[in-house]
């Protein structure tokens, strides 16, 4: 009994070997958690984004914002010349902090009744108010031995999310995590289970071409992604009071564009999988570091330079920033241009590799 066992688990162990993809992923998925967590996720957040209104324009004022800075939490962009402006880099998501000095500030620091200055914060992202409230504890420079004691209280306003509720933070970006999964999973699986049972080689002999294969496969899967999305509007409103502050068209239209993004992402899978094993674990292998990466758990100024930039390859990554954008911020699409361009990018890239791959398959 022990020998025919172990000529199964031999024979097993062979077929492992010959399929280079599945012994990838083997070693390659425990690497891939092991850098993310032990490298690119990172709780103790630093150099969130942040921009300045100094309207006082002393030298207790520049020093107490280059102390600011120097604590590590924030990192300060341009500053803006008003609050307005200010408001607006938050809208946009430019900005995570704002830090508005007002033209007294000396004088209330002396008097100590009320608060020097004031912090904007962005609740809608992930531990942000948290780290940024840490500020007010950030001491005054020392000034003939009047201004060594610590800042009073400040200010802190949480915008979009008072609260600070959770559910606020994390359901405009659920939309995209769900879209992410079922769109590469249902893609990628649906090509290579016609593959599999002999259909595209059914395809090839009649008329239609491969770009409108590649359509016809698709279409039905952005009706779905698109009743997804409404589902999870619905429930995020009925049962957890999430509000949707701007626009639904320009919601909507965001989430047509990650569907395409991430409906290409399937298609290539589908190039590259043999098998519909495979091509769950390829899209496995890209759902973990979009999630991790994406600004939906853990914000994304407080990951490594590395981490960044692999995160600025995921679409979910922009998708995440567009969604808090719109729902939490009220900020119009046209003031998201970045992340809505960089979707573009990667659905162009995206769909000229899965065309070609495609045409050479189904060749």
């Amino acid at each position: 009994m022990l020998d025919r066992i172990a000529a199964v688990m031999v024979k097993e162990v062979r077929q492992l070997a010959r399929d280079r993809l599945t012994f990838g992923m083997i070693v390659g998925i425990p690497l891939m958690q092991m850098l993310l967590f032990g490298y690119a996720i990172n709780f103790d957040l630093r150099g969130l984004r942040a921009a300045v209104v100094d309207e006082a324009g002393t030298s207790l004022s520049r020093a107490w914002i280059a102390d600011l800075e120097a604590s590590g939490v924030v990192e300060f962009l341009p500053p803006s010349p008003g609050v307005d402006d200010l408001r607006r880099r938050i809208d946009a998501g430019e900005v995570s902090v704002g830090v508005f000095v007002p033209p007294d500030f000396e004088r209330r620091v002396l008097d100590r009744t009320r608060a020097p200055a004031q912090l904007l914060v962005d609740g809608g992202e992930p531990m942000v108010d948290v780290v940024a409230r840490s500020l007010a504890s950030v001491p005054l420079p020392r000034r003939d031995g009047a201004y060594g004691r610590p800042v009073p209280t400040l200010e802190v306003r949480t915008e979009y999310n008072p609260e600070r509720r959770t559910a606020v933070q994390i359901v405009p970006a659920l939309i995209g995590v769900i879209l992410n999964m079922t769109m590469v999973i249902f893609t990628a699986a649906a090509i290579v289970r016609e593959r599999e049972r002999g259909n595209l080689e059914l395809l090839i002999t009649t008329p239609v071409r491969s770009g409108e294969l590649m359509a016809g496969k698709l279409l039905p899967y952005v009706f779905i992604g698109l009743l997804q999305t409404s589902l999870v509007l619905a429930v995020g409103s009925l049962l957890f009071d999430v509000p949707v502050n701007g626009s639904l068209l320009d919601l909507y239209l965001a989430a047509l564009l990650f569907i395409a993004a991430t409906l290409t992402l399937g298609l290539v899978i589908s190039t590259l999988a043999r098998t519909q094993f495979q091509a769950f674990q390829l899209a496995f292998f890209t759902m973990l570091p979009s999630i991790l990466l994406s600004g939906f758990m853990f914000p994304f100024d407080g990951m490594p330079p590395a981490a960044q930039w692999i995160a600025q390859v995921l679409p979910l990554t922009h998708f995440v920033e567009l969604a808090r954008g719109i729902v939490l911020r009220g900020a119009p699409l046209a003031d998201l241009g970045g992340p809505a361009a960089k979707l573009v990018v990667f659905l162009v890239i995206a769909l000229a590799i899965a065309t070609l791959r495609f045409r050479k398959r189904l060749d």
